[in-house]
């Protein structure tokens, strides 16, 4: 039959594909998740923060040179020595004590000895050569610059929260590789559940086309036990595409290529005491250290305002270099010098920061404090959804061990002839409901376990 030979490829087996543990793929999540990669590159961008702002306060050199080829060459003669001479008349205009001395008023009286330049002593100054070539260096130190004493601290706080944000999406990733490893494992057990009923509705079947052919049982019976064949391949089709689906999905978080096989995990261990779980939250989630690390920084950046209104010191150093002597007769020159700025009035512009800074303040503080009430709810809420979730995964079990048990009676009583096949149909579809609801109530309580861990800030905690 076309049936059976559908059956045959539905079942077929395969070469067995690796297995992937669940905490083999925490592990692989960690180490070659993309998204997590990018978190991580960003903190290391994040911790140069502190090295850019000390750079502003550790000492600055820089050199400089430059050759120019002019046009013309410019020279200058100097004397240096003079010949003091008597010209036997006063010399200069007589001074004019009603005028204010100067240029055209020289102070003094008038003399008859003139200065005659020495003709053998003159010196030649070339104040423009043809090449002309000079380099500098120049070396900056703050030494009072109070405005990077808070920002500096800043940066340092800043580095943490990157690191506490880093943290909490290494967790909230190797969270949805967890949700996803259970969703293929509960998705490869309800596979199993319907491959075995698949089996007995292809047995149904062929009893019923027996019983048909003898006579012993209505067509409508036969078509019904068809019916549900196709139906148990089409469900047994989806489901495969399902788990193929699910694990195409770890695939893209783990950044890995390939089948693979899951396997049940084992159930989470939860601490004794659940009533200490939301005081967990409060010091092991990273979210929440983050945020009073935030609170911490506005209050600092408020701090900081403060410092912008002290004056800055710093020290300059220059030491210049040519190949022109100039007027002090060396090519080289230095010079040190200590230079100091302070900024009376800015037009407002740090008063206006102070009160920005201050509604930041504010609103870290409630942004903490809504974030605790929020962990505190998530923990309380969790542990309410595990409470339900084990106590449904009771009941599944029940009903599994009563499905199983009505499916023996209606079996035996089927075989007598005593009951329908339609009380075996309904009595399979019973089982096979609860089997499946087993296999996710067991998964869902799992679940709601790693939940719990989650949201005390325990979960893939380092």
């Amino acid at each position: 039959m076309v049936a059976h030979g559908f059956l045959a490829a539905l079942l077929a087996g395969a070469a067995p594909a690796p297995l992937l543990t669940f905490d083999d793929a925490l592990k692989r999540a960690e180490e070659h998740n993309l998204d997590l990669k990018v978190a991580q590159a960003k903190l290391a961008q994040a911790h140069e923060l502190s090295r850019k702002l000390w750079a502003s306060y550790l000492p600055q050199l820089s050199v400089a040179g430059g050759y120019t080829r002019n046009s013309a060459e410019a020279k200058i003669s100097l004397p240096t020595t003079y010949f003091v001479r008597d010209v036997f008349q006063n010399q200069g205009p007589a001074f004019d004590p009603s005028r204010p001395p100067g240029l055209d008023n020289p102070p003094g009286a008038q003399t008859p000895y003139i200065l005659i330049p020495d003709p053998a002593g003159f010196v030649s100054l070339t104040i423009q050569p043809f090449n002309q070539w000079a380099g500098q260096a120049s070396l900056s130190q703050a030494i009072i610059a109070p405005a990077l004493w808070p920002a500096i601290r800043s940066a340092y706080l800043g580095e943490n929260i990157a690191k506490l944000g880093t943290e909490t999406a290494r967790r909230e990733i190797l969270f949805a590789a967890a949700q996803l490893y259970y969703g293929a494992a509960g998705l490869k057990e309800a596979l199993k559940v319907q491959r075995r009923m698949l089996e007995s509705n292809v047995a149904h079947e062929k009893d019923a086309q027996v019983r048909y052919q003898a006579g012993a049982l209505p067509k409508v019976a036969y078509l019904r036990a068809e019916i549900d064949r196709v139906r148990a391949e089409q469900d047994l089709k989806r489901s495969e595409n399902g788990l193929e689906s699910a694990k195409s999905a770890l695939n893209a978080l783990l950044d890995q290529e390939g089948d693979f096989d899951v396997a049940l995990p084992a159930e989470p261990t939860l601490p004794a005491d659940p009533s200490k779980l939301a005081e967990s939250a409060t010091n092991d989630r990273p979210d929440l250290q983050a945020a009073r690390k935030i609170l911490d920084l506005a209050l600092l950046q408020r701090e900081g305002v403060w410092y912008q209104f002290l004056p800055n010191v710093g020290l300059t150093a220059k030491y210049s270099l040519s190949n022109i002597t100039g007027f002090t007769g060396k090519y080289d020159s230095w010079a040190v010098g200590v230079g100091a700025s302070w900024t009376i009035w800015d037009g407002g512009l740090r008063e206006a920061a102070l009160r920005e800074n201050a509604q930041k303040v504010i609103e870290s503080t409630a942004a903490r404090r809504s974030a605790e009430l929020k962990a505190a709810d998530e923990v309380r809420r969790a542990l309410l959804e595990l409470d339900s979730a084990r106590a449904n995964k009771v009941k599944a079990s029940e009903q599994l061990q009563l499905a199983r048990e009505n499916m023996g009676l209606v079996n035996v009583s089927y075989e007598s002839g005593a009951a329908t096949y339609l009380e075996v149909t309904d009595a399979n579809a019973a089982l096979l409901g609860a089997e499946i609801n087993a296999v996710a109530e067991g998964l869902n309580a799992s679940l709601a376990g790693l939940k719990v861990l989650k949201a005390a800030g325990q979960f893939a905690a380092r």
